[in-house]
């Protein structure tokens, strides 16, 4: 490594953030991408498979989950749904050779309201996984923080010991009831809240006054004022001064587009969240985790959450459709 290398590796903006205390995990199916950032963990979602399942460097894992599913299904639907099964776990199974951590796979979103079914897809998951050689202690189950999704999760946790991750979380109520679920980690979306509050404030932001920013560092805060160990990894970011603003933060999900900008810049990251400050600034102690009609409440009255979270779901129910589509071609192909 020169000189110049030396120094890009210390001071980039990249470097500048794991050094605040931030775990930096890679956000994309698109594995190939991720090595030179150096990330924690990965995670994935149905729309960034589904993008990647399009690239022909990826013929291979897709011709492996056919296969998969033709073996272990009887008719077109279920093979189909085996194949898609086992190409999110082949997927899961190239990032864990660059990533030394864990990967996130998710759970088809159009359970994301039935607990049982959501359950029993985990385990599937997690047993394709184990099948392959892999410890269930490397995956994250990724599952949406609606009511069902989330005692779903605690019964995951509780009683199979597997690791979830709480995503498409964009509430106060959603983040109480993750904590008390003792759900592995959580996934505030931060891009998508400030999404809907430009549409519908029509208002500009700044990294300070932008409410994804403002909404992480309230749920952060909170986990550290009342010792709950759920990790905060901040997700869905728009551009590197909301990561910027959230440096301190558990975990951060970048893009690689946004990992690159932050490799390429110099500018400085000084810490911002600190788990010992945030003692002083969290708010005070509420609980949701035993009580539907309060949660669904809480919830509804937070408009940009309510909207988001229905939005988020029919998008990654709308892309993993697609995503059986292709797949049922290629099996009957």
């Amino acid at each position: 490594m020169s000189h110049v290398d030396k120094k890009q590796k210390t001071s980039n903006s990249l470097e500048q953030l794991k050094a605040s205390g931030t775990v930096v995990v890679s956000d994309t199916g698109d594995f190939e991408s991720i090595a030179r950032y150096t990330p924690q963990d990965a995670t994935t979602n149905p729309s960034l498979i589904l993008a990647a399942a399009k690239k022909e460097n990826y013929a291979k894992l897709i011709d492996s989950a056919i296969q998969y599913g033709k073996k272990h299904g009887k008719s077109v639907e279920e093979k189909t749904e085996q194949a898609v099964d086992a190409l999110l776990v082949e997927f899961g199974k190239e990032i864990l050779k660059i990533v030394p951590g864990r990967v996130s796979t998710e759970v088809d979103a159009r359970l994301s309201f039935d607990k049982d079914a959501t359950i029993e897809k985990a385990l599937h998951i997690i047993k394709l996984y184990e099948d392959s050689g892999i410890s269930k202690e490397r995956v994250l189950i990724k599952i949406a923080s609606t009511w069902e999704g989330i005692q779903a999760a605690k019964e995951l946790e509780e009683k199979h010991g597997i690791h979830v991750n709480l995503t498409l979380l964009f509430s106060f109520a959603q983040a109480v009831a993750a904590a008390e679920a003792k759900v592995t980690l959580i996934s505030p979306f931060v891009g998508r809240i400030l999404d809907w509050y430009k549409a519908n404030e029509k208002k500009e932001y700044t990294a300070e006054t932008d409410p994804g920013v403002i909404s992480v560092r309230k749920i952060f805060n909170y986990y550290k004022k009342h010792g709950y160990n759920t990790i905060v990894m901040g997700a869905s970011f728009r551009n590197v001064g909301e990561i910027q603003a959230l440096a301190g933060c558990d975990f951060l999900t970048i893009s690689p587009k946004l990992l690159e900008e932050l490799y390429n810049s110099q500018d400085k990251v000084p810490k911002v969240l600190d788990a010992e400050a945030a003692k002083a600034e969290g708010e005070e102690k509420v609980s949701y985790i035993s009580d539907e009609p309060a949660f669904r409440f809480a919830l509804n009255e937070d408009a940009m959450a309510t909207d988001k979270l229905a939005d988020g779901i029919r998008k990654f129910s709308a892309d993993i459709v697609t995503l059986f589509d292709l797949i049922e071609k290629k099996i009957q192909a």
